[in-house]
């Protein structure tokens, strides 16, 4: 039966008792890790946040009835030890913060009991994570889960501390904001005293913080909780927490110079990381054409050569159709592995047309200097040579090649550059090679709305010099654009915002936008506009990346208290689920699942 505190405080979390604290009595509480009964002495492994303590009971020490207690314990029970701090009987334990002390227990309380848990609370557990996200309060419960967890915190800490010494004030903005579907999908909320009409759960604060540049604030920021109807990866989660942004008065120069003290700080406080200042930039034309990605993984070379004129004219059909429609064929070499096996090298292909390839073509380097390819029958020997030259192929080396329109080229060849430099085991993983990419194209053509739509959105300003071409080709505007990347994620974006009533009805404009849709959807804000806007400037950080890349975990997930899965649905709650009929009655909501059902068939 649970026993009262009453009477019991709290002196020390397990590992703030040290080698200072020797004979002095102290109160411990948490949960029990391991107990080991060796006949007359319980070693009991006792667990907080904080780590582990070795508490050591004997009968003549702490009695017959708290020895009784002692012996009943088991792993997760909670208990409080009131006993004395005393150097290690036997060898140090290096592993552990408190491995040269013991307690020698006084009294122990059994504060609550526990069954036996699904699976055991350890660091690296190999317990299925469908059965751990089930459950994840005791999942949470792990040592290393309570790192990330706390890293977390101290990250989210650092950064309030640097933007508020920086002037910037600290503002919330609303949950429950107006649909303007431009972006990912938004997540709806019905309004039961507005029937028929939706919220929307925001995808970001981005038309609130450019208000409060109105509102005179000058640099605002916000941790913020935000939402978006998406397919999910391991990088992503329905909802997610932003570091935002906004400032007033400033260009681009300015953002990523504060930016970049900022990350420096967090970095340095988070994990002892000191990074060096300017960092490193990047346009989106050279990233794309180096590595066919706009967040380059920066931390290992294989990087994108273009090889379209050097098999122009050639005889492989493959390559000269994609030049003559307008693409390119370009390639990287994979150092040293010309001896792959040809399974390997099909799964290669077969992981080329996930990313829209038709097909993938190879060529081997031999070590006796002749070629083993897939289109060699195609080209002369002369051409042959010429690829390899341009490709710097020596023996041993396996050279890959994609031919199509650039875009599909650069997204097969920057997915497989990783998947082969992860294969090879060339990526530095104690690396953080942080990058500015900057200079984004404004629009990108969407096939599937027939029009143009904007890379970031709406309210992002075009390079002054560019401001001619939105009227002649507007798929040549650059943006005042920029994203921090880091070891080939992407950490944050933003941009300079337009403030121009012109400039914002041209960008309407071109996105095939009337004046009333416009005013429709942005009303509140283009209304705002009229009574003087001050130039301004924002970004954005998706702080679950940044954790997630500090602490070197595979998901996000191990850095989300509770985290969603990849149908956005939560283990441990059973959400989303069904709700009551006179809860759907009061929205005056109806539900026809027959009809969708039926639809999808």
């Amino acid at each position: 039966m649970a026993e009262s505190m009453k009477g019991l405080k709290r002196t020390h979390r397990c590992t703030e008792v040290n080698g200072s604290n020797a004979g002095e009595t102290v109160t411990v509480m948490g949960w029990v890790q391991k107990q080991r009964n060796k006949g007359g002495i319980i070693f009991v492994d006792l667990r907080d946040r904080s780590g582990l303590l070795q508490v050591i009971f004997e009968e003549e020490e702490c009695g017959a009835e708290n020895f009784a207690k002692a012996e009943k314990v088991r792993s997760e029970f909670v208990i409080a030890v009131v006993g004395t701090v005393t150097k290690r009987a036997g060898e140090a334990n290096a592993n552990l913060a408190t491995g040269d002390i013991e307690i020698r227990a006084k009294e122990i309380r059994i504060l609550s009991e526990a069954q036996t848990p699904p699976f055991p609370i350890e660091e690296d557990s190999k317990t299925k994570e469908e059965l751990r996200l089930k459950y994840r309060y005791l999942d949470l419960r792990r040592p290393d889960l309570q790192k990330n967890i706390m890293l977390r915190s101290k990250i989210a800490t650092s950064i309030r501390a640097f933007l508020a010494e920086e002037g910037f004030i600290e503002i919330e903005t609303p949950m429950l904001c107006k649909s303007t579907p431009e972006g990912a999908r938004d997540y709806l909320v019905p309004s039961r005293v507005h029937p028929g009409n939706f919220y929307a759960l925001p995808q970001s604060p981005q038309l609130f913080k450019q208000l409060l540049m109105c509102s005179g604030y000058d640099r605002y920021f916000q941790i913020a909780k935000c939402f978006r109807d998406e397919d999910l990866r391991a990088d992503r989660q329905p909802e997610f927490t932003q570091v935002d942004m906004e400032l007033s008065f400033v260009d681009e120069e300015d953002v990523m110079e504060v930016n970049e003290r900022l990350l420096k700080k967090v970095c340095k406080d988070a994990i002892g990381l000191d990074i060096s200042l300017p960092l490193p930039r990047m346009t989106w034309q050279e990233a794309m054409d180096r590595f066919g990605s706009d967040k380059p993984d920066t931390r290992f070379g294989m990087e994108l050569v273009d090889v379209s004129k050097v098999v122009e004219g050639c005889g492989f059909g493959v390559f000269t159709s994609a030049l003559e429609n307008g693409g390119s064929v370009r390639g990287i070499n994979a150092k040293g592995q010309a001896e792959m096996p040809r399974k390997k090298i099909d799964a290669l292909v077969d992981f080329a047309k996930g990313y829209g390839a038709k097909g993938l073509a190879y060529l081997s380097v031999q070590q006796d200097g002749t070629y083993k390819s897939s289109f060699a029958k195609f080209m002369t020997e002369e051409e042959l040579k010429a690829l390899v030259e341009a490709m710097g192929g020596e023996k041993g080396d396996l050279l890959l090649f994609a031919a199509d329109k650039n875009n599909i080229v650069w997204s097969v060849l920057g997915a497989l550059r990783l998947e082969v430099g992860k294969q090879m085991g060339i990526i530095d993983e104690d690396k953080f090679n942080f990058l500015w990419v900057t200079d984004f194209p404004l629009l990108e053509y969407s096939e599937e709305e027939n029009r143009y739509v904007a890379m970031h959105h709406p309210f992002t300003m075009p390079k002054e010099e560019d401001l001619p071409l939105l009227d002649t080709d507007p798929g040549a505007v650059r943006a005042k654009a920029y994203d921090i990347v880091l070891n080939g994620v992407e950490l944050g974006g933003g941009s300079v915002r337009i403030f121009q009533s012109d400039v914002q009805e041209k960008m309407f404009e071109v996105l095939g936008f009337t004046k009333e849709d416009a005013y429709d959807r942005f009303g509140f804000l283009l209304n705002a506009f009229k009574y003087g806007v001050p130039p301004h400037a924002g970004l954005a950080y998706g702080l679950d990346r940044l954790v997630m890349l500090l602490v070197k975990a595979e998901s996000i997930r191990e850095v989300i208290a509770f985290p969603k899965v990849k149908d956005a649905s939560c283990l441990m709650t059973d959400a989303p689920n069904v709700v009551d009929d006179k809860q759907l009655e009061e929205l005056q909501i109806a539900i026809n699942l027959a009809e969708t059902k039926e639809v999808e068939e």
